[in-house]
């Protein structure tokens, strides 16, 4: 049976948070949910590989057309992950994909315009918040004011 039938609805729930690691990636899980979403029409305003999922792609090595083809053919989660392992052109080490994951983790706007953006996308969450610094932040606080919870 294909996982497809187990794939999330977008538009009831967010994906999973970019924090959450498969293999040591962060961001990973989250782009494989938007990936089964979409093949089931139910993406709602997530879109598979976008910016932040071209980020994983670029370092891991990855093709989103040739991944998106193992999520249309129902692999799990780990089925994928040792697909990316065989199919990577990059190779991460696990120390490298260690440091690649804390640097996303913490990563933030670091350009006048960059720091423009976040701040508008922030202050449409929160006008009070200060803990919304990173990106990761930022999504999580999203997806939390986007089903419902208090801004």
């Amino acid at each position: 049976m294909s996982n497809l039938t187990h794939a999330p609805d977008l538009t009831q729930r967010p994906p999973r948070s970019p924090r959450v690691r498969l293999g040591g990636y962060v961001i990973l899980p989250r782009m494989l949910d938007k990936g089964r979403a979409s093949l089931i029409g139910k993406s709602g305003d997530y879109h598979y590989a976008c910016p932040l999922d071209q980020r994983f792609l670029a370092f891991a090595g990855i093709d989103a057309e040739k991944l998106k083809e193992q999520l249309a053919a129902g692999a799990g989660d780990e089925e994928v992950l040792n697909w990316i392992v065989e199919n990577s052109t990059t190779k991460p080490q696990d120390w490298e994909i260690a440091h690649w994951t804390s640097y996303q983790e913490q990563r933030a706007p670091s350009d006048v315009e960059t720091k423009g953006y976040f701040t508008k996308l922030q202050s449409s969450i929160s006008e009070t918040r200060e803990d919304i610094l990173t990106w990761f932040d930022l999504l999580d606080a999203d997806d939390f004011v986007s089903y419902g919870g208090k801004r």
